[in-house]
């Protein structure tokens, strides 16, 4: 007999709150505070601005972000190796 349960993909599904992975809201919580702390401090606006530009693409609709795929393209264009393999095809 199996066990199932009544969360989310059989227990399988990350962690979520609102429409980030609580990784995301840690990163967004931190950005925000040291960008409170520069803006207090030296009167930078640029971790604001980059805190939000982060929280934005991180939102999570239907396990995908626009992040996650800004980070596969730029896997694919530059950062990673692609392997062609040419055979001949034998029918």
């Amino acid at each position: 007999m199996s066990l199932i349960y009544i969360y989310p993909d059989n227990l399988t599904a990350k962690a979520t709150l609102w429409l980030w992975e609580l990784r995301d809201v840690a990163v967004i919580g931190v950005g925000l505070l040291l960008s409170v702390l520069a803006i207090a401090q030296v009167g930078l606006i640029v971790p604001l601005v980059l805190t939000f530009l982060y929280a934005f693409l991180s939102i999570r609709m239907e396990d995908a972000s626009i992040l996650d795929f800004l980070r596969n393209a730029a896997n694919f264009l530059f950062l990673k190796q692609q392997f062609y393999e040419w055979r001949e095809r034998y029918e």
